[in-house]
């Protein structure tokens, strides 16, 4: 059974930072495609950032300089620094693990992330 699990959302003031954690369980985590996607209320989910099973990033460029995806896949986890975060950044944040060879996509259940004073 595949398990997405998103951890490290939570309020934090314009210009803060945050941590978002994913921790993936029931997949091949090394060969995975691992992202970050964000639904904001009223609009469609977008992705964020990707990162390839070789280390390739992709950045959305609203988040770019601000944000970094990286992996670990000794621990199957997948990261989302977020730095100098704007009020419309405030969404769920959600995990998404793609196999390439299968078209496969997995999803975490989210964590909010609210910039607000």
């Amino acid at each position: 059974q595949v398990q997405l699990v998103e951890s490290g959302g939570g309020l934090v003031q314009p210009g803060g930072s945050l941590r978002l954690s994913c921790a993936a369980s029931g997949i091949i985590f090394s060969i995975n495609t691992m992202g970050w996607y964000r639904q904001a209320p009223g609009k469609q989910r977008e992705s964020v950032a990707t990162i390839t099973s070789g280390g390739s990033t992709n950045y959305a460029d609203s988040v770019k300089g601000r944000f970094t995806i990286s992996r670990d896949n000794t621990k199957n986890t997948v990261y989302l620094q977020m730095n100098g975060l704007k009020p419309e950044d405030t969404a769920v944040y959600y995990c998404n693990a793609y196999r390439p060879l299968t078209g496969t996509h997995n999803w975490g259940q989210g964590t909010q992330v609210t910039v607000s004073s």
